[in-house]
């Protein structure tokens, strides 16, 4: 059995609104989460989370202090992923429906209020709590979503 993957995650607001992504190729799935994706070797996690958040929306981003420690796991099968999640603030560039994720994974981006989450399907539970809160949460072994569409 392999260890858990790694993974960094953005909690980006802007005028009280959080940036999530959907990251399912061709509408796959309704799920939305924050912008962020698995670790590589000899890079930071801050780093890692520049360069996916770069990737994901074209935005250029400050990684601040991390806000979230969520495990998210497939109680049927062997995935198991650690997310570490850091507050982080746009420096540079604007949401585009133009841009193209090089992996083709996320394929839609945008900004969401408190309210509008009631109505999205989101990953992880903690969320709303975690981005509209302050500390540092942790968030143990939530089961994978499946894609629903």
């Amino acid at each position: 059995m392999s260890s858990p993957r790694l993974a960094a995650r953005a909690i980006i607001l802007q005028d009280d609104k959080l940036l999530l992504v959907n990251a399912y190729p061709e509408g796959q799935s309704d799920l939305w989460c924050v912008p962020g994706g698995g670790v590589e070797r000899h890079s930071s996690l801050k780093e890692n989370l520049a360069r996916e958040v770069w990737e994901e929306c074209g935005l250029t981003i400050a990684v601040h202090d991390p806000c979230l420690i969520n495990e998210f796991h497939d109680p049927e099968g062997s995935f198991h992923q650690i997310d570490i999640y850091f507050r982080c603030t746009i420096t540079k560039g604007t949401l585009s429906d133009d841009w193209k994720d090089p992996e083709n994974i996320v394929t839609t981006r945008r900004f969401f209020t408190q309210e509008d989450l009631v109505r999205v399907p989101f990953k992880p539970d903690s969320l709303p709590d975690v981005a509209w809160g302050d500390g540092l949460t942790y968030d143990p072994l939530e089961p994978i979503v499946r894609p629903t569409k």
